[in-house]
């Protein structure tokens, strides 16, 4: 299991999907909670971090990082986790010039996580449900301590997410899509907190973590809204 280094401060949430995840370490233990996402995450997510902080007997200006879940998921709970990270960030620099570093942490990759620290699994196809009858999938090695990354991101239909032999399905598309999905159920898991946390140290070694203003979600699905006129455009082709 990745484990966080005891002398690292960090604070981790994730509001990509309907559950929102919020944990600290205080350099010797962890402290976690969680609650309903989605629309709910922007009015409970701060009292949450704040509430673990002092648990934990910690200033936000004494974090080593702040981990947020950069997607792929919800455009609107990416969005959340994205702005709530760079405030926290941007309102340390009154006692810390530079501010805390963020660490953007791909939301597959904690679910591959979630499912080697639950099953064990060392070779995982991370699957999200995207809705509109898709998936964001991601595939993930475990070798020699560290997650290894095989290609990008897909966005693609249930039906075309391929499982290969050896590997694993992970994540929430599972329970979403069924027997559409190859490998289903699998290993039903959602990016905790937790997992960013036991991620965070292999992240930061690698230079990852970034100031305020240069954290950004991560968009897989570029669009999902259609505008006014698009709409007035395809009615208007159609026979």
């Amino acid at each position: 299991m990745l484990s966080v280094s005891p002398s690292l401060r960090l604070l981790a949430f994730d509001t990509s999907t309907e559950s929102l995840s919020v944990a600290v370490c205080d350099g010797a233990r962890v402290l976690e909670s969680s609650g309903p996402g989605g629309a709910q995450a922007s009015s409970t997510l701060l009292p949450m971090v704040l509430d673990l902080l002092h648990q934990a007997g910690l200033a936000l200006a004494q974090l080593d990082a702040i981990a947020f879940g950069c997607g792929p998921g919800s455009f609107t709970g990416l969005r959340t986790a994205c702005s709530v990270a760079q405030g926290l960030a941007f309102g340390t620099r009154a006692t810390r010039p530079e501010g805390v570093p963020l660490l953007p942490v791909d939301t597959l990759l904690a679910v591959a996580d979630e499912a080697r620290h639950v099953a064990g699994l060392t070779q995982v196809v991370a699957a999200l449900d995207a809705r509109m009858n898709e998936v964001y999938a991601g595939h993930y090695r475990f070798v020699d301590g560290h997650w290894l990354q095989e290609g990008d991101f897909d966005l693609l239909a249930p039906e075309a997410l391929a499982v290969p032999d050896g590997w694993t399905l992970a994540g929430n598309a599972g329970a979403a899509y069924g027997a559409r999905l190859a490998g289903a159920p699998g290993v039903a898991v959602l990016p905790l907190a937790t997992a960013m946390l036991r991620v965070a140290p292999q992240l930061l070694a690698a230079g990852l973590a970034v100031p305020a203003e240069q954290a950004l979600p991560r968009y897989v699905r570029n669009k999902v809204a259609k505008t006014t006129a698009e709409r007035m455009a395809e009615k208007a082709a159609a026979p």
